[in-house]
């Protein structure tokens, strides 16, 4: 799309999380990109050039197949990101190291201590990993109980839904 002529479609883009080649137009000023899902090039621009820009944009869209997580305690997977507190931060970065691996309670624990400057018990720890597994519904992430060892970070499966019981 043009820039800044097309300045509203970028943002569309961004809230659907299409990925967005912005061709500056003239003297125009490039915008700052710090999503992975956009990039910008200078007209005028040869073919060539811009197929090459539109197969990276396209690799770096669907190659954030790992969680990553920043220091300010944004979460990004995919083309969708969500903020998380900083004592989730803490545990968050543990499993996002170990993505789809078990990480061990104790472990997470004495991440949670550290963060909290205490000694959490184990409920502390399952309301934490509670509100982690909340937290992470809209980026299509969850967090998986593995039975007498711990947890583990995994994409969630859209196509199998859980059955509803009554007790």
């Amino acid at each position: 799309m043009r820039w800044p002529a097309q300045a509203n479609l970028r943002d569309h883009c961004k809230r659907e999380g299409i990925p967005c080649l912005l061709v500056v137009e003239g003297g125009a000023e490039p915008p700052l990109c710090s999503d992975p899902h956009e990039d910008w090039v200078r007209a005028p621009i040869s073919r060539i050039d811009l197929d090459a820009r539109v197969a990276a944009l396209r690799h770096r869209a669907t190659s954030r197949r790992t969680p990553v997580l920043d220091a300010s305690g944004t979460l990004y997977y995919a083309t969708r990101s969500v903020s998380i507190s900083t004592t989730q931060t803490e545990l968050m970065a543990l499993f996002v190291e170990r993505f789809e691996a078990v990480v061990h309670r104790d472990e997470l624990r004495r991440r949670l201590a550290g963060a909290a400057e205490c000694n959490p018990t184990r409920n502390s720890l399952d309301l934490h990993i509670m509100r982690l597994r909340r937290r992470l519904d809209p980026v299509h992430l969850s967090i998986r109980t593995a039975w007498g060892k711990g947890y583990l970070l995994e994409p969630q499966d859209r196509s199998v839904q859980p059955e509803r019981t009554c007790v």
